[in-house]
């Protein structure tokens, strides 16, 4: 026995070549399963009730993948819609499936689980010490900050899905989901080892990343058997390798072969890794335990406003002493709004050529000729952060550093107007595994009409 899953890409809008996805449905695959969301760009879409990608791109993938599955009379199935799987989210992809169904004259039978929780029931779990944070660096749970968080989303498991599966859905759309869950859903309905499944999941989620050369943005497929998987791209220019397989079986992990999800602690310690043919890889091994079941549940809440600059530094004088000029410009303005609490706004300054990207722990110091400059300023209100960034710029435009020959121009603008007012900032309030009797409970299960 046999199962093939068709994974398009990385995330739904990503986008993929239509050769690939028609290659990928000559080999007739049992499902199209993509997942379409993402916690790696933080809190704010999920906060903010937006969507990871844009409408135009999600409807494109959407509207090649429902003809796909319509051809072939296989499920298809949607991970994480609209991003962050909440309900707003998942009544935007919702919208797109029906709007698109109707132009192909389609009547599928569409069902969606949903992913939000009620935050009277986190909170009565929370005290009744159900629920720990994920993390030390998640701020504790308070009655406060739930009531300002904006919603808060479950990842399902497998289990919400195979129920769904079992009543022969055309079309599911799943709120928040663990990213393999819609994928081993699909092998475990069929009859395969879970660990298996969990496995060909976490690869095939992320489409053809683990090939060479990787991409998030191509068709990938994976074929479950009784003693293990094999996985390769649609594209045959795309080649996966044991090196390219493993090392993808390593991502997003904070442990080298552990990896938790919904009830399950899966073990690749003992996987094994095979060329099989060119660009195809054969995987065994994997093998999985039931810890007590908990799910991960996510809510964001509105803490600041934004506005940042974007600007460019060319004076070998001044990126010698950025830092120096940057602490006399933030002291310049906290003297300016003197009556202004300085709790109630921040001000960053990033270096991007210099130590943009890691910051005090950037092992190069060697100077660069330029330098890109991001400064952000971060208050309570829109209007304080516009303000604020205002006087940071004007002043660090025209501050007078030692061996300036110039009165102005430290900062070239690629931009105009150069302040841009960011809106709504969101972090995490909610960020923490909650313990469950049952893995399908807090999912429910819609039948829509289309």
């Amino acid at each position: 026995m046999t199962t093939t899953l068709l994974s398009p890409c990385g995330i739904l809008g990503y986008g993929f070549p239509s050769d690939s996805l028609q290659a990928a449905l000559l080999q007739k695959p049992d499902a199209i399963v993509v997942d379409a969301g993402s916690t790696d760009a933080g809190p704010h879409k999920l906060g903010a009730g937006t969507a990871i990608v844009s409408r135009l791109a999600a409807r494109k993938d959407l509207k090649a993948l429902m003809t796909g599955a319509r051809g072939l009379g296989i499920p298809l199935i949607v991970g994480s819609a609209g991003g962050s799987g909440a309900r707003k989210h998942t009544l935007w992809t919702l919208d797109i499936v029906k709007e698109i169904a109707a132009e192909m004259s389609w009547h599928p039978k569409l069902g969606v689980i949903w992913a939000d929780i009620p935050k009277d029931l986190i909170w009565d779990e929370y005290q009744a010490g159900r629920v720990e944070k994920m993390s030390p660096n998640v701020p504790d749970l308070t009655e406060e900050s739930l009531r300002e968080t904006n919603g808060v989303v479950a990842q399902m498991g497998a289990e919400p899905i195979i129920e769904a599966l079992r009543q022969k859905p055309d079309i599911l759309i799943c709120g928040r989901a663990y990213d393999p869950a819609p994928f081993a859903a699909v092998g475990i309905l069929a009859g395969h080892d879970p660990a298996l499944c969990y496995h060909l999941g976490k690869i095939l989620e992320c489409g053809t990343l683990c090939a060479e050369p990787g991409t998030a943005k191509d068709v990938m497929l994976g074929r479950l058997d009784d003693t293990g998987f094999e996985v390769w791209a649609a594209d045959p220019k795309r080649k996966c390798t044991p090196v390219s397989v493993a090392a993808h079986t390593f991502y997003e992990k904070d442990h080298p072969y552990l990896l938790r999800g919904p009830g399950i602690l899966l073990n690749l310690e003992g996987c094994s890794f095979r060329q099989v043919s060119e660009g195809r890889v054969r995987v065994e091994g994997s093998r999985l335990t039931r810890p007590p079941y908990a799910v991960k549940l996510e809510g964001a809440r509105k803490v600041a406003y934004r506005t940042f600059v974007l600007a460019g530094i060319r004076d070998p004088l001044l990126i010698s002493q950025l830092d120096r000029v940057e602490a006399a410009v933030t002291a310049s303005v906290q003297a300016y709004y003197d009556d202004i609490p300085r709790d109630s706004y921040q001000i960053r300054f990033v270096h991007y050529g210099l130590d943009g990207v890691m910051g005090p722990l950037e092992p190069d110091k060697t100077l660069p000729h330029e330098v890109g400059l991001m400064f952000e300023v971060i208050a309570d209100t829109q209007e304080k952060a516009d303000a604020v960034c205002a006087t940071t710029r004007s002043a660090y435009l025209h501050y007078g550093y030692p061996g300036r020959k110039a009165t102005a121009g430290n900062l070239a603008f690629p931009f105009a107007p150069s302040d841009i007012s960011f809106g709504p900032v969101y972090a995490f309030s909610v960020y923490h595994l909650m313990r469950v009797d049952s893995p399908t409970a807090l999912f429910p299960l819609e039948w829509q009409e289309v």
